[in-house]
């Protein structure tokens, strides 16, 4: 199982339709630790730490996110694994 840890920025219509909520469901369900936010762009920015297999879940999750939501694009930084955090967090 590799370790990784990814920063995700995501564009659209992410704001007002519960992205960062299921997000973090989307993240506990696979065992993620890490966070996300929304950004006064309009954007919403996260990081996931854990086992690479499930980051790219999660990451094709973001493509589509929740159902009001209509996702323009999604940007990824690979980064090395910090075991940073204990949980995942919707930091508002």
């Amino acid at each position: 199982m590799e370790k990784a840890r990814a920063h995700v920025i995501i564009t659209g219509k992410v704001q007002g339709v519960f992205f960062r909520a299921s997000t973090q469901d989307e993240a506990v369900r696979l065992g993620l630790t890490g966070w996300v936010r929304n950004l006064p762009d309009g954007s919403v920015e996260a990081v996931f730490e854990g086992d690479k297999k499930k980051i790219e879940e999660v990451i094709a999750w973001c493509h589509k996110g929740p159902p009001w939501a209509r996702v323009k694009e999604v940007k990824v930084k690979w980064e090395p694994y910090q075991k940073e955090y204990e949980r995942f967090s919707v930091i508002y």
